[in-house]
């Protein structure tokens, strides 16, 4: 494992492979299907910048058969979308191919809309007043307003927001609500177009489980902002992490995991309508702050700890109820975060990359983001990103693949 500073190709460098490409076989000549599976390949910032080239080339982004082209892409580099301190999108964009910030020029954001999940190539938001969603494709700029759930019990809270996409037309958005051991959770399908009624969900009660319950005497641990509470429902998150959640599917069942307001990590089958929460990594006094991401169908733990005067940023993931050590931020970096009273708010993405977004509060604001790529066991750190000059500062993201052809 080690540290890289991120290998960039130029912008200039791509064209050129493009447009040498062009000049060495006449892509003129070619018909439009073929044209169409070509430029399906490009990465998306590249054919954005290629639809510049000729009408034919960009009369393509409106064309059906270059969507299903595209859709036949299996993966593609995530880009991350940013989300700034007043929990708010912003309009920056982190491309992970061109290891460079990107500006989409144009504000969607809607008032009291917070964004709140993502999967394939769509973002979706929740309106913090009425409850209601809204999903878009931040490439095309394509939205669409879900209907409000309409809850059987509105003092049921919610708990967890989590999304899947299921071809790049269809989408499954997940709610979990109410406190354990009383949850709920409901679904909206996309091809459906309507909410599901609201299902309960039974504590599992395996032998194997791990159950804190029998645990006596008062708990006291740092929570995410660097303050000593008594382990109660007392854990604090950034609004844009409050209900934030990964879905994972193994063996045809579909699992969400959630932070519970006491800082413990809850699976909930989806299909046997089940949870159980699982063991903790750390005693709550050494969880100074903690995260959980997906990677192509695993869940990962991220967790900042702080002991014997120095942090440690480690990465772990379960396997049959036991947590396996995966990767760790160097020593000499995650020092450089001990005694800051940071927060850590994580997201994953496609190719097996994670960013973790460090944090402070005002009045010392203090910000760092690191990517680790889980094939190459490698750490990177994005750049800071500026605009008229002066730098911008983010506390979390949310992870996307640029896809022209997802709709809404």
């Amino acid at each position: 494992m080690g540290f890289s500073a991120g290998k960039r190709k130029s912008r200039d460098e791509q064209d050129y492979t493009v447009t040498l490409a062009s000049t060495a076989f006449p892509m003129d000549e070619l018909n439009d299907d073929v044209l169409e599976r070509v430029l399906s390949w490009l990465p998306t910032s590249s054919f954005l910048r290629m639809t510049s080239v000729c009408k034919r080339w960009k009369s393509t982004k409106t064309s059906k058969s270059f969507n299903l082209a595209c859709s036949q892409v299996p993966l593609r580099d995530p880009w991350f979308f940013m989300i700034t301190n007043d929990s708010k999108s912003s309009t920056f964009v982190y491309d992970s191919t061109e290891n460079s910030w990107k500006n989409l020029n144009h504000n969607r954001n809607r008032r009291d809309f917070i964004p709140v999940a993502s999967s394939g190539g769509l973002l979706c938001f929740r309106c913090s007043v009425s409850g209601g969603f809204l999903l878009c494709n931040p490439i095309t700029g394509s939205s669409r307003d879900l209907p409000s759930p309409i809850s059987d019990d509105n003092s049921k809270p919610l708990q967890a927001v989590a999304m899947t996409a299921l071809t790049p037309s269809s989408y499954k958005l997940v709610t979990i609500s109410g406190e354990a051991p009383n949850l709920c959770f409901r679904f909206y399908e996309s091809d459906s177009g309507s909410w599901s009624k609201e299902l309960n969900l039974v504590k599992k009660n395996d032998g194997d489980e791990y159950n804190d319950d029998n645990d006596s005497g008062t708990v006291y641990f740092l929570n995410k902002t660097g303050h000593v509470v008594v382990a109660t429902n007392n854990l604090q998150r950034s609004p844009s992490k409050q209900y934030s959640s990964v879905i994972t599917v193994k063996d045809n069942a579909e699992t969400v995991y959630f932070l519970s307001s006491h800082g413990t990590i809850i699976a909930c089958d989806l299909t046997n309508r089940c949870f159980t929460e699982l063991p903790k990594l750390l005693p709550p006094f050494l969880e100074y702050s903690i995260d959980l991401v997906e990677c192509n169908g695993t869940m990962f733990v991220i967790l900042l700890s702080e002991f014997y005067e120095s942090a440690s940023l480690r990465i772990w993931k379960l396997e049959n109820q036991s947590w396996v050590h995966v990767g760790m931020l160097p020593p000499a970096m995650s020092h450089e975060l001990y005694g800051r009273e940071g927060d850590i708010n994580c997201v994953g993405g496609a190719d097996d990359k994670i960013l973790v977004c460090f944090n402070t509060s005002p009045p010392e604001v203090y910000c760092r983001y690191f990517v680790y790529d889980l094939v190459a066991q490698e750490w990177s750190e994005l750049p800071k990103c500026f605009k008229d000059g002066e730098a911008v500062e983010f506390v979390s993201a949310l992870s996307f693949q640029p896809r022209i052809e997802a709709t809404v």
